[in-house]
């Protein structure tokens, strides 16, 4: 049994029935994940569709609102209805399912989490927003997907790249761990990153090596610099803070100074009477 039906008790409550429906009548689901549609493949799917139908019938729920007459809110198929309406078609096959404005949202959310043509992004946001329309923990979320809970977290880590990040990453075809792997670096590495794993064609552990490299350069040799200079001037300081104390003191020592880019040398002559 598909899992939406086990969560869902009103998804059970099927009309056993394919009717054809105005395509204008249905509009999309105010929850639908998928945020990016191939144009490419779109027109693929319409020609699909224009030689042999609509094979799989798309999912609607029929709104309760007193205007909403005749009118559908769409669960499953949105790229079906938007092929189909490219090549045309006004009259759908639809299976109407009578469930709940929040059901139909999580329904939708569901059926796009289990099918496999989402990207990753879409993917994260799905469960985001299954997470949000349940109100429940990561752990809940991985429960009821039938999936690892580190999974789901790995997902939902990719929604921290900033929204240039994301659209780069699945324009260059980077993979999912390969987009991962570049939280690792600052914000103004991460473009970069992405531009030379592309680039370079580079599998994923091809850019983990990448990206580890970028690490080791980002900033250290700086840092490094300025923890020696910082930690060398205060004992040079105390340095010369205790030989001046020792001349005030009646103590005739001597102090020659060599300074190079590298060092700084001291001969120092304390009598010792």
């Amino acid at each position: 049994m598909p899992i939406f039906q086990r969560l869902i008790p009103e998804a059970e409550n099927v009309i056993n029935k394919v009717v054809q429906i105005n395509a204008s009548k249905i509009s999309p689901n105010p929850a639908q994940p998928r945020v990016i549609f191939d144009d490419y493949e779109l027109s693929q799917l319409a020609v699909s569709i224009q030689q042999n139908g609509i094979l799989q019938p798309i999912t609607v729920r029929k709104k309760s609102a007193p205007a909403a007459h005749d009118e559908y809110e769409l669960i499953s198929g949105e790229r079906r209805l938007r092929a189909a309406k490219l090549v045309g078609m006004n009259h759908v096959p639809c299976i109407v399912m009578d469930t709940s404005e929040q059901n139909s949202a999580i329904l939708a959310i569901m059926e796009n989490i289990q099918r496999s043509d989402l990207n990753y992004i879409e993917e994260a946001y799905a469960i985001k927003g299954l997470i949000d329309y349940f109100g429940i923990t990561q752990e809940d979320a991985a429960v009821k997907l039938g999936i690892a809970q580190s999974t789901v977290a790995n997902k939902l880590r990719l929604l921290r790249l900033t929204d240039e990040e994301k659209a780069l990453a699945l324009r260059y075809r980077l993979n999912e761990r390969q987009a991962r792997a570049l939280l690792k670096l600052p914000h103004e590495k991460r473009v970069p990153a992405i531009e030379k794993i592309s680039a370079l064609q580079l599998n994923t552990a091809g850019a983990d090596k990448l990206i580890e490299d970028m690490l080791k350069t980002t900033g250290s040799p700086r840092r490094k610099k300025s923890f020696t200079v910082n930690h060398a001037s205060l004992y040079i300081n105390t340095f010369n803070h205790a030989i001046d104390s020792m001349k005030k003191a009646g103590i005739a020592c001597v102090a020659q100074q060599k300074k190079t880019e590298e060092f700084v040398e001291y001969l120092v002559r304390i009598p010792l009477k």
